[in-house]
């Protein structure tokens, strides 16, 4: 049974992830839907594509993600499908495959994409201001009925892809930004394990506060303490035990931290 999974910021008030369902079931009755999120911030293309690079890893190969935020939705931007290594992608070509693009490029996996331009595997009728509903999902079924990729449009070779926020060295330590607030609050770092490495005696300073050392569990920290970990992607995160780091320190994506070592 192939999986097709939903990344979105369409929230859940408005029917519009139903009907995306809807769709996908119409031409595949027999696929399996799994929601990955569909509470990114409206139009925020980079927080998206981090949450799709952080959860596809554990879906089995042969994987569909249906990832639709889509500002340009109705303009010139291209609609593609790919694979990547061993899963698939549908959704606009805004960036939203940065990270796994770039890991499948890393591991040196075979990578195929192609532009959206073959409307038979469309809905007949394509409105300017939803694609997902009328272009993806509907290509998305097809990949899982089991049409080929290269049967759902023609080859592209330069996707594109957005600029990853990296960590800089700097003469104490690294400077490195948020780049995810999940919903506990927690804040996740563009730094973690693969930088750092056993280099673990450090604080991080962050809008004037000094956090650290390094906890290896929240069960580590007293409620209510401002604390550093890594959390379960391997980035390095700033957290409040029992609470919300975001709130307690206003914190936004792009916000700059800075790490010193000692």
């Amino acid at each position: 049974m192939a999986i097709i999974t939903l990344l979105t910021d369409f929230s859940e008030k408005d029917g519009y992830v139903g009907i995306l369902k809807g769709v996908i079931l119409t031409i595949a009755p027999n696929v399996r839907l799994v929601d990955l999120s569909h509470e990114i911030a409206a139009q925020a293309v980079l927080a998206g594509a981090y949450l799709l690079g952080r959860c596809a890893p554990y879906f089995p190969p042969g994987t569909i993600h249906l990832a639709v935020v889509d500002p340009g939705v109705g303009t010139a931007r291209k609609g593609i499908a790919a694979r990547l290594g061993s899963q698939f992608f549908v959704g606009p070509d805004n960036g939203l495959i940065t990270l796994l693009y770039k890991n499948a490029v890393q591991q040196k996996q075979s990578i195929e994409i192609v532009e959206l331009d073959r409307p038979q595997y469309w809905l007949k009728e394509v409105s300017s201001t939803f694609h997902g509903r009328d272009v993806f999902a509907p290509v998305a079924a097809h990949l899982a009925n089991g049409v080929e990729l290269k049967e759902l449009g023609t080859g592209l070779k330069d996707p594109l892809l957005l600029p990853i926020p990296e960590a800089q060295r700097t003469a104490r330590g690294w400077s490195a930004e948020i780049i995810h607030i999940d919903a506990f609050g927690n804040l996740a770092a563009s730094i973690g394990v693969q930088e750092l490495g056993n280099e673990l005696n450090f604080q991080v300073y962050f809008k004037g506060q000094t956090i650290g050392p390094l906890k290896q569990t929240f069960g580590a920290g007293k409620p209510g303490e401002l604390i550093a970990l890594f959390d379960s992607a391997g980035s390095l995160a700033l957290c409040v035990v029992n609470g919300s780091a975001a709130e307690a320190l206003d914190a936004r994506l792009g916000d700059a931290l800075e790490i010193q070592f000692y």
